[in-house]
């Protein structure tokens, strides 16, 4: 018969082993695969491949678009975590502590973009931008504001502004929902305390609301950012492919690039790896900053 502590561990093994053998598969050996392909020249698709040592990192470090494709996912990092952060917290307090009647309904509403394909939101965002016929430059002119029509995808100068509306969109559902429940499991004890002691709504929200959802808060800023910076070529792929002029490319949208359409697999693999360590330092460091001491209900 087995012991009841044997039985634990056999449990556990039981759950573990298979959550690890995946995680194995689709993580471990793709990332350590990448990063051994960074040490060859390859195209890809040809049986042979040739040992170049640190070559593709040679290469990475003396490529003049990299540094603006770094750029440009930090700054699509910073605005869509500002965007998000704001709108979802806005409209998560609205929902929760305004009683609105049509709470349930609008939760729908703005949720209903995380439910669509990336690629379809993309396809939707360029024909709203398309200069002749989308509803930007439409809508501009119909309040007579002719002069800021422009074709927004197609300038060096707009075309990345552009893809953050679409990128803010697409996110501020899951977070809605992610700061509703934590909103929703403050007691009402605290802000009864609070205005008893004559805090204002907005003292409320600030002393009261504001720390005591801080962990859904961490979670979303931290998830925004690793999938930005892992993610955003996406979107970037449908709506301007990286251009005009590299304009718009983000590391992962220069490494398709790279890999697939030059056939660059040894250097695309090496881009991979600067982004894996990119995000694991700017992870860490926003771990860092974002410490709070834990505050209890």
């Amino acid at each position: 018969m087995v012991q009841p502590k044997k039985q634990k561990y056999i449990f556990l093994a039981f759950c573990l082993v298979p959550t690890f053998i995946m995680f194995s598969i689709f993580t471990l050996y793709p990332m350590f695969s990448g990063l051994y392909f960074s040490f060859f020249e390859w195209s890809g698709s040809s049986q042979t491949r040739e040992y170049v040592g640190l070559d593709n990192y040679r290469r990475m470090f003396n490529d003049d678009i990299i540094p603006r494709t770094i750029y440009h996912d930090y700054f699509l990092v910073a605005t869509k975590v500002v965007g998000i952060m704001i709108m979802a917290l806005f409209i998560a307090v609205a929902l929760t502590q305004l009683k609105i009647k049509e709470a349930p309904f609008y939760r729908i509403v703005f949720f209903f973009p995380n439910i669509m394909s990336v690629v379809v939101i993309g396809i939707l965002w360029t024909f709203i931008y398309n200069p002749n016929l989308g509803l930007v430059n439409s809508g501009l002119e119909a309040i007579g504001l002719e002069s800021w029509t422009r074709p927004w995808l197609g300038s060096t100068t707009w075309a990345l502004p552009s893809l953050v509306l679409p990128s803010i969109w697409a996110g501020i559902g899951l977070f809605m929902l992610l700061l509703m429940g934590g909103i929703a499991n403050i007691s009402k004890s605290n802000f009864e305390a609070a205005e008893i002691d004559g805090a204002s709504e907005w003292q409320q929200f600030w002393h009261v609301t504001l720390p005591l959802i801080w962990p859904q808060i961490k979670i979303s800023i931290l998830y925004i950012v690793i999938t930005t910076l892992n993610g955003s070529f996406i979107i970037v792929q449908v709506m301007t492919g990286g251009g005009p002029d590299n304009s718009t490319h983000v590391m992962g949208s220069y490494l398709y690039q790279q890999a697939f359409n030059q056939y660059n697999f040894g250097y695309g693999a090496t881009i991979g790896v600067m982004i894996l360590a990119l995000s694991l330092i700017t992870v860490l460091l926003l771990q860092f900053l974002l410490r709070r001491d834990k505050v209890e209900y």
